[in-house]
């Protein structure tokens, strides 16, 4: 991305967060170029003091100083957050509108801003913080091949990004938008089994996310299917298949792809 390039963003919790310290720390912007505005003073301030950005008085602000901007406030709020915008006419001339929220569609988002504003939806996930970020977008009618190539230079920058129609980033959303609160809880219950097992708390966390960073790495680097990995661990009548056959007993599988669900299906309920 050009040095030109001014990033904004419109609230400032932990997605918003994540999406513009990992742009910094990557590179992608530079924290002078980069303008930010929240009701939530304290977090305004805390990324002031530690990010180095700059605080703008309002949204309009953001949106005039910026050549793209983040809305990453709740999805409730986004609707009010656009007509404010819209009542600023001049600040959408230019200015690439990137939504994070769930469920909200692009057809919504178009149907509050004056034609021919750009607009791109995208899903990205609190690991951008790190730059292992798992991000999707969709663009609007209006975004051009351009807008893109932006808004994947912002999601690069904190990670992985792919392209994907509209009508499937609800299911972005229960896969890798809520996927890591799914790999938390699953990394706690393997230390808890360690620690029933007379594992020391600290020795058993630690295997518990080795051990899912490892697993993580052979599928993305080997490019081999996850069963086919799945069997290289599993010795007839050993202690693999032994823990597998009970995963399967207790629902692990079904209880994971109706997580997957769930949450998908809430999105599109928040878009309604």
């Amino acid at each position: 991305m050009s040095d030109s390039i001014k990033l904004g963003l419109i609230g400032c919790g932990k997605m918003g967060r994540a999406l513009i310290e990992g742009a910094i720390k990557s590179g992608v912007v530079k924290c002078q170029d980069t303008y930010i505005s929240s009701r939530t003073k304290t977090a305004v301030e805390s990324m002031v003091t530690e990010l180095g950005v700059n605080a703008v008085n309002s949204n309009a602000g953001v949106a005039q100083k910026s050549d793209i901007v983040l809305l990453c406030t709740k999805p409730a709020d986004i609707p009010l957050v656009l007509l404010e915008l819209s009542n600023e006419l001049e600040c959408l001339t230019n200015t690439l509108l990137v939504s994070a929220a769930a469920g909200l569609t692009i057809e919504q988002l178009e149907k509050i801003v004056p034609q021919g504003v750009r607009i791109v939806r995208c899903m990205p996930n609190t690991p951008a913080l790190i730059g292992q970020g798992a991000a999707a977008y969709t663009l609007g009618t209006s975004a051009t091949s351009q807008d893109a190539e932006l808004v994947c230079s912002i999601l690069e920058g904190t990670g992985s990004v792919i392209e994907v129609q509209e009508k499937l980033m609800n299911a972005v959303t229960g896969v890798s938008g809520s996927g890591p609160a799914y790999v938390y809880t699953f990394i706690e219950a393997l230390a808890d089994g360690g620690v029933a097992e007379g594992l020391p708390r600290a020795q058993a966390l630690e295997l518990a996310v080795k051990t899912v960073q490892g697993a993580a790495a052979m599928v993305a680097e080997t490019g081999l299917h996850p069963a086919l990995l799945r069997d290289m661990v599993t010795s007839p009548g050993g202690t693999t298949i032994e823990a597998l056959v009970s995963l399967e007993k207790d629902g692990f599988r079904k209880a994971t792809i109706n997580a997957v669900r769930s949450a998908s299906k809430r999105a599109d309920e928040m878009g309604r």
